[in-house]
């Protein structure tokens, strides 16, 4: 089964200096029907006007990875990390038994666009973590790069759950595919352009829920950059 949301579908929330859309239900907006899927609790699209941000708030108990389109995103947490995130960059922070952090636009003149994406963790009150590595572009291109995994593979961030994150950019001239074990469930977001999944166009911003599907195909992309989110 493949269900579509469409990206005006998404919760919508404009506070002038950040302008958020929600795949899940997230803050003031909450959908009974989009609460979240499987292990995947929050996909929010942020865009922050410079030398704005989030300031210095609270999370425990749950797996946080950002994703940077756009622009810098500067972060501080009470681990002693501090660190700016750029295109290609993938951040984790682990929550755990309780983390404090601060998120701002590194730039006074360009905005920030990112994916900030939650994730259940298997296991609660672990110790807090963090992690940050660098994908180039090109390893992303016509393949699905694993970004995000239970054991660090293939140089991907480690998450403290059964779940793989994959990223890819496709132009349309290369196709790729990815297999769903029996019992797994996917979920597809288009962060870029457009793309075909099993032959179902998608656009920017749309998300796609995958249930018993045995294999996916993401074809007739067009400036497209994606994630695939394999899950229990």
């Amino acid at each position: 089964m493949i269900q579509v949301r469409k990206s005006e579908d998404r919760g919508h929330s404009n506070h002038g200096w950040l302008d958020s859309y929600h795949s899940f239900s997230f803050a003031d907006y909450h959908d009974p029907a989009h609460v979240q899927f499987s292990v995947l609790r929050v996909i929010n699209e942020d865009r922050v006007a410079p030398g704005e941000g989030f300031p210095t708030h609270g999370h425990r108990d749950m797996e946080i990875v950002s994703y940077v389109l756009e622009g810098a995103l500067e972060h501080k947490d009470s681990m002693g990390t501090g660190s700016v995130i750029r295109p290609g960059d993938v951040q984790r922070m682990s929550a755990g038994t309780g983390v404090r952090h601060s998120e701002y636009n590194a730039s006074k003149s360009e905005l920030v666009h990112f994916l900030q994406i939650w994730i259940l963790p298997k296991t609660n009150g672990i110790a807090p973590g963090y992690e940050q590595k660098h994908f180039a572009p090109a390893d992303l291109v016509g393949r699905l790069r694993l970004i995000a995994s239970p054991d660090g593979r293939d140089g991907s961030v480690t998450i403290h759950q059964d779940a793989l994150l994959y990223a890819t950019k496709l132009d349309g001239t290369i196709n790729v595919s990815h297999a769903l074990t029996a019992g797994r469930r996917a979920y597809v977001h288009v962060a870029r352009g457009s793309v075909a999944l099993n032959g179902t166009p998608l656009a920017v911003g749309d998300g796609v829920r995958i249930e018993n599907e045995s294999s996916l195909r993401l074809e007739k992309g067009r400036d497209a950059e994606v994630l695939v989110f394999d899950l229990p």
